[in-house]
């Protein structure tokens, strides 16, 4: 990369809003509010010689409400090809083209398209940088009122029921604020999930809206929201934050090997949501939890305790 260009990178720390050549630039898109769309944004959708967007319609919908015009080629990106346009996309950063890289709503890489351009840039040493903007899950967070120093970012909660109970199970002794999303779909199975893992008092916030008009915040214990999801159906996308584990809860969930009567439940439940004979399920499942010392648990005995479930 030339002066000039790195140049152009920097110029942010002036106050400018250069556009880089020869860069891949991430830039985060309002998630529900147009306000919060920077000035950078803007200067990136018309300067960038191609806009690689997760859907093209709601690019040139944002650039209307936006007031700008996109100059570059826009292309499709989204999660069924972007492996496959990366290097395309790239070869032209090779040439000194900008890249920018924008998803429906807020930051790319983020449960949205991204990482395949961002790897295949670092193993082929092409610069790559970020517009940083609207975030659902830093939003939700600080609005919370939940620890904010350590959380960690769980993306979807697993869309089939055996499958969400045990990921909420390995995240019962997690000390660190959780944030996930949720749909309007799941969102009433799920609270009765959070409730089964992580117990009625343990504090949360549902978030639905952000920046929106109609943006609401419920704050309460899992038992409260839960409830209030029954009562009061919320509605779109909404982003949930859990309270981290107590000491006294992280040392009660910390001896985290499932036993055989667990496994068996849960390959009866794999067996019946995807179609699976119930010795594949019971395969998959004890391939899935290994034991402390890396073996793994007997399959005849699941499959002796699944016989017992069911008769």
């Amino acid at each position: 990369m030339s002066n000039a260009d790195e140049t152009n990178m920097n110029d942010g720390a002036n106050g400018g809003t250069m556009v880089p050549k020869g860069t891949v630039v991430l830039a985060a898109t309002p998630i529900g509010n147009v306000g919060d769309a920077s000035g950078r944004l803007k200067a990136l959708l018309e300067g960038a010689d191609i806009v690689a967007a997760e859907d093209t319609r709601r690019l040139y919908d944002l650039a209307n409400r936006l007031g700008v015009h996109v100059n570059g080629r826009v292309v499709a990106y989204h999660d069924h090809n972007e492996r496959d346009k990366a290097d395309g996309l790239l070869d032209t950063v090779e040439t000194g083209a900008t890249v920018l890289v924008v998803s429906d709503a807020g930051m790319p890489t983020i449960n949205d398209p991204g990482l395949a351009i961002v790897r295949r840039a670092i193993e082929r040493g092409l610069p790559v940088t970020c517009a940083p903007g609207p975030s659902a899950v830093l939003d939700a967070l600080a609005l919370s009122g939940l620890p904010t120093d350590r959380f960690c970012y769980e993306g979807f909660l697993p869309r089939k029921h055996a499958e969400r109970v045990q990921h909420l199970r390995m995240l019962q002794a997690e000390r660190r604020t959780i944030v996930f999303y949720e749909t309007l779909h799941r969102i009433a199975d799920s609270m009765d999930d959070l409730l089964d893992a992580f117990g009625p008092d343990r504090r949360m916030a549902l978030c639905r809206e952000l920046t929106k008009d109609y943006e609401q915040i419920r704050r309460g214990t899992i038992a409260e929201i839960r409830d209030g999801v029954r009562e009061d159906p919320p509605r779109g996308e909404m982003v949930l934050v859990i309270a981290g584990a107590s000491d006294e809860e992280a040392n009660a969930a910390a001896p985290s090997t499932l036993s055989v009567e667990d496994l068996a439940v849960l390959a009866i439940d794999r067996a019946l949501e995807d179609g699976l004979r119930i010795k594949e399920a019971i395969t998959q499942v004890v391939g899935e939890h290994p034991l402390p010392d890396g073996t793994l648990a007997n399959r005849k005995q699941v499959y002796q305790a699944v016989l017992r479930l069911k008769g």
